[in-house]
């Protein structure tokens, strides 16, 4: 039996990913991945631990002054995230 219809690989790959739910893990793995890039050497440095759970950002920091800093900066890191993501995947953020 032949098709008609015919569709780009591509998009063919990302309804699978979105039928089985792994798309919006990916968006936060990769997220995670671009933490350092995004933020730069000073603070990549200075971080522990990035992880998501539950539509929530966690970043462990080792130095307080970074810690302080990224908590007067938390509301720009989380639209940059979301921005980056291509939609509002982040909720909040928690930095420690």
């Amino acid at each position: 039996m032949r098709r008609n219809e015919t569709r780009p690989i591509g998009e063919v790959i990302r309804d699978s990913l979105d039928d089985l739910r792994i798309s919006q893990k990916l968006k936060e793995k990769r997220l995670v991945a671009q933490w350092n890039d995004m933020m730069g050497k000073a603070i990549a440095s200075r971080t522990k631990q990035v992880y998501v759970k539950d539509r929530t950002f966690y970043v462990h920091l080792t130095s307080s002054v970074a810690r302080s800093e990224l908590m007067m900066m938390r509301r720009s890191i989380l639209d940059k995230l979301n921005e980056m993501a291509g939609e509002k995947l982040i909720d909040a953020i928690v930095i420690r």
